[in-house]
């Protein structure tokens, strides 16, 4: 797989940072003209695009004159509040002169954990697309609290891969790409044109700061890059003022970096919704058997293989499981609550009623609620 995954995507995420969207002034609408004018280009070739747009918070700052950044979550949610409605109307009069019509979908990671509402939400943007209307997404910054907001727009963007099952994400940043060198500092840094697996030299290479304007950096581009490619899907990192950097990549020219996925099938369905939205609650350290069955030959998670229980978690939370060496496993969903399971931990499903008074389930984590590591 290389650079030939642009030409045959039919659908793709296109991410967009606050720092490639504004600056010292606001919004710069020259950048969001050429973006539009480049996405509509894509669209009349057949490709259908989902949009993930930062730049809520940073408008809002430009409007009110705040040059520093919001302290506090209320102040953020402000900015957001005040920033939200100018970005969309930007986007939207672009669009509307290439006679397009766009939607606006902002989402927390909190409503998202109702599976009925990961589900609304894929419907919803699976119908616009199909009315052929341009969906554009942020996270909703004015009511996400700071412990349910998505890290970022980068991990926003990768649920919203998996939601309505792209075949491609591309992050358009304030750099062009992953260096072997940050290269602000050293001008002989090289770009790295293409990444096969994401390993602790490619982390090396990330600074640790967040972006000029948003909550994101290299390092979460990177985590993003992983997550896509355990997914089965390459991310592409770009420059955003790039002239024309969207036309050429899908012409094939060598621009950014291309991340390939870590592995070649694609996971839906439920499995997504269980990595990239819930939160854990919990850990379940697994004896050697159980963790071949889940990683190997796709089980069920049984009473029998589970030799410790970390936390204090209901029935319905979201945990992880690692082996005994403290290798993360997989994460699903559990049937017990945290002081049942250490009741019945280590022991045979058929010596559940004796332990617990009552006959629960067979599996502590069904198959189906099970996202492999």
């Amino acid at each position: 797989m290389n650079r030939e995954t642009l030409l045959t995507a039919h659908r793709v995420v296109i991410k967009v940072g606050s720092a490639v969207l504004t600056d010292e002034y606001g919004l710069d609408k020259t950048v969001i003209a050429d973006l539009t004018s480049q996405i509509v280009g894509l669209n009349r070739n057949g490709l259908q695009v989902i949009l993930v747009s930062s730049g809520a918070v940073a408008a809002g700052r430009a409007r009110l004159a705040r040059k520093r950044e919001p302290k506090s979550m209320p102040e953020k949610q402000a900015l957001a509040a005040v920033g939200q409605g100018r970005l969309l109307h930007a986007y939207e009069k672009e669009f509307e002169g290439h006679g397009v019509n766009v939607a606006q979908i902002l989402l927390t990671r909190n409503g998202l954990i109702s599976r009925q509402s990961f589900v609304n939400a894929k419907n919803t943007i699976s119908t616009l697309l199909k009315w052929k209307i341009l969906p554009i997404v942020n996270e909703n910054d004015t009511v996400a609290t700071e412990e349910l907001q998505f890290t970022d727009n980068d991990s926003l963007a990768v649920l919203i891969v998996n939601l309505i099952e792209a075949d491609l994400l591309i992050c358009l940043s304030d750099v062009d790409g992953l260096y072997d060198q940050n290269p602000w500092e050293f001008p002989s840094a090289r770009r790295i044109s293409r990444i096969d697996a994401i390993d602790d030299s490619v982390l090396a290479m990330a600074g640790e700061g967040a972006g000029r304007a948003g909550r994101g950096g290299m390092k979460s581009k990177l985590e993003a890059a992983r997550m896509a490619g355990e997914c089965g899907v390459p991310m592409l990192i770009a420059g955003g003022r790039t002239k024309r950097v969207l036309t050429r990549l899908f012409a094939g020219e060598d621009l950014g970096t291309l991340f390939l996925p870590g592995r070649q099938k694609k996971i839906y369905g439920r499995r997504p919704w269980i990595l990239f939205t819930l939160a854990r609650e919990g850990v379940l350290e697994l004896d050697a058997g159980a963790s071949r069955a889940l990683l190997e030959k796709g089980k069920s998670l049984l009473p029998v293989g589970i030799k410790k229980v970390r936390g204090d978690f209901q029935e319905g939370a979201c945990v992880l499981c690692k082996d005994s060496a403290g290798n993360e496993v997989a994460v699903g969903i559990v049937n017990y609550r945290s002081e049942e399971l250490k009741m019945i931990q280590g022991c045979r499903s058929s010596e559940i009623w004796s332990r617990l008074g009552y006959q629960g389930k067979e599996e502590v984590i069904h198959r189906d609620n099970l996202a492999p590591l």
